[in-house]
């Protein structure tokens, strides 16, 4: 390639990288998606990629299993389920101890059966409407959703979007994943509340709630019952070993066969931004392997130990689907444990900044949109030691 040509190429990637770790290219109004489209088609003008290879980048499994969970979970929220769950909760939760603790699990175990992010989207204004009422200070509740879709989604390939890329390419099954890494999720979701019981006196407190009223929402127990049985026959076909990008793609099919609800309402709600990124962040990685700039990391990569922390830091340098879509051609085809380590380390190292995940960037923002900061220094208090610390469990458990 002509050294010009090369030349741009380099600075089309690093600005590509760049604006994915700050989500935003200063002086451009562009969003991560936006940013990762740009900068693969600028790597096809300048001769890295032609269309062809561009395309044939794409993993058609990752975007169809995607797709599948994001109609399934506008589906159950149209329902009313992730409304009705949290409702349950604060009944069940009669001090604000058992209301941090309960909230922590059930944001974990949500997390783990459907994307992260759409936990987080959901919760985050409830939660606030629920401390509001309780009059409790809203910001360790805020860090115990934040931190728990993290930690909760660790333990299936559902749980996240790097988890659903690393169960693409490694091939490993949902119940051997979901036996692998649900003990560090269910850890690592103990070790926050221990952590957030020692740094917020508030959350202490096992004095009795005041009685709460029932949220207001919408309960539709058709859609609720065509969900649920949906959920159950999916994650039966998960636990047979049944491919999981077919099993989503019929799952979202059955969906919108409906005559409740419009296709376009469930179009509505499916996170097209997120499709793109992926679409665009396989062509970029593909120029990447190209151009031969991993080999660098290789020898990093090549260790357990080191693998641990590359991945950590590329996590927080860049965001976590880039770094995996990045590390993924270092790990070995068989390498179970590398696997493991590669979608665990990815997850928890969302936890250590406000800007790790994009969990904790939705919380903090639709906090602050009801007039409550999340800080980065109030975030980093409680990310800091979450982080290193369940960090070392994964690590220590997946090599064991």
């Amino acid at each position: 390639m002509d050294a010009v040509l090369l030349g741009l190429a380099y600075i089309t990637l690093f600005l590509t990288y760049l604006g994915l770790g700050l989500g935003y290219l200063p002086g451009y109004r562009m969003n991560r998606a936006a940013i990762a489209l740009t900068g693969a088609a600028l790597l096809i003008v300048v001769g890295v990629l032609d269309l062809e290879r561009a395309w044939g980048a794409l993993d058609p499994n990752t975007l169809a299993f995607l797709f599948g969970v994001m109609v399934l979970n506008a589906h159950l929220g149209y329902a009313g389920f992730f409304q009705l769950v949290l409702n349950r909760l604060v009944h069940l939760a009669r001090t604000p101890l058992g209301l941090l603790v309960w909230l922590t699990f059930a944001t974990g175990v949500l997390s783990a059966l459907f994307l992260n992010d759409t936990i987080a989207i959901l919760f985050t204004p409830l939660v606030l409407e629920m401390t509001r009422q309780l009059r409790l200070p809203p910001v360790p509740y805020l860090l115990a959703l934040a931190g728990a879709t993290n930690l909760g989604s660790v333990a299936t390939l559902t749980g996240n979007p790097q988890n659903i890329l690393v169960g693409s390419f490694s091939g490993i099954s949902f119940l051997d994943f979901a036996a692998a890494l649900t003990p560090v999720a269910l850890a690592g979701l103990l070790l926050q509340v221990v952590l957030l019981y020692a740094l917020y006196p508030a959350v202490r407190s096992t004095r009795a709630l005041p009685p709460l009223p029932e949220m207001r929402f919408r309960l539709n127990r058709g859609l609720l019952f065509k969900g649920a049985w949906v959920t159950l026959a999916l994650l039966v076909a998960f636990l047979l070993d049944y491919p999981l990008a077919q099993a989503a793609l019929v799952a979202a099919g059955i969906l919108l066969w409906s005559r409740r609800l419009r296709s376009e309402r469930f179009f509505l709600r499916v996170d097209w931004e997120l499709l793109v990124l992926f679409a665009g962040l396989f062509m970029v990685t593909e120029a990447v392997k190209l151009l031969g700039l991993l080999e660098p990391l290789q020898p990093l990569a090549a260790a357990p130990w080191g693998l641990l922390w590359v991945t950590a830091g590329l996590s927080n340098l860049i965001s976590n689907v880039p770094a995996v879509l990045l590390l993924h051609p270092l790990i070995p085809q068989g390498d179970t444990q590398g696997w493991l380590l590669l979608a665990a380390a990815s997850t928890l190292a969302g936890n250590l900044t406000l800007l790790g995940s994009v969990a904790n960037l939705i919380v903090a923002e639709a906090a602050r949109r009801e007039g409550y900061r999340l800080s980065f220094l109030e975030h980093l208090r409680f990310g800091l030691p979450i982080t290193l610390s369940t960090l070392l469990l994964a690590y220590f458990w997946v090599y064991r």
